[in-house]
């Protein structure tokens, strides 16, 4: 009779052990599954914004931005990039006529200008490949923009080596820095529908125009 009823009560403990086990399971799965649609939404979300509310970003989340773009990939881990960050009024007035697609960072409380440090950069024919590492983290940029709240908007300036030269001006960047382009971010001035553009005639399967 004792060996039925510890036999009954070992049983239901390892029954009530394995329903949590397999409660806990389906939660992190649940979670995991959450956290993939978050980071999802986020990318399918990210939009260009060009009207900001007169607020300035706080310096903990600059640093968000800035890390996110330093966690980019990059060939040979080389890191070939330099982040001027500028919040001074009159610089971010002189750069919006310095780049006549940029007017919006006179409004603007916070510009990130990406560059490309040539003192990083690969020999030889592999030096380009500054421009893919500067890009990825300039999209990393975005994106966390828009995690935190964010609005901004890509505005380009190389390969213009007549914008180069003004943004370079203005910035006082040595000949080794090459401005790639300028974020304009701020808190946004309304709401602003990101576009649609999945579009399946841009896809090929293995080789060109197969289905």
């Amino acid at each position: 009779m004792k060996t039925s009823i510890i036999l009954n009560v070992t049983l239901a403990i390892a029954l009530v052990f394995l329903c949590y086990k397999l409660a806990v399971t389906e939660g992190e799965k649940a979670q995991k599954q959450e956290t993939s649609e978050v980071v999802l939404n986020n990318i399918l979300e990210r939009t260009s914004v060009r009207s900001y509310l007169d607020k300035s970003i706080e310096e903990d989340k600059i640093e968000k931005l800035l890390r996110a773009g330093m966690a980019a990939p990059t060939a040979v881990n080389k890191q070939p990039w330099h982040f001027v960050v500028v919040t001074d009024k009159s610089l971010l007035q002189k750069l919006a006529k310095a780049n006549p697609y940029a007017e919006m960072v006179a409004r603007a409380p916070l510009a990130i200008v990406v560059c490309g440090d040539m003192t990083k950069a690969l020999d030889g024919n592999a030096r380009e490949f500054w421009v893919q590492d500067c890009s990825a983290a300039s999209e990393n940029i975005l994106l966390a923009a828009t995690g935190l709240g964010l609005g901004s908007v890509w505005t380009g300036t190389y390969p213009s080596e007549e914008r180069c030269a003004a943004v370079s001006e203005v910035l006082g960047l040595p000949e080794t820095l090459i401005p790639l382009n300028t974020i304009v971010i701020g808190y946004p001035d309304g709401e602003v529908t990101p576009k649609d553009k999945w579009q399946e005639s841009n896809i090929s399967y293995n080789m060109y125009n197969e289905e």
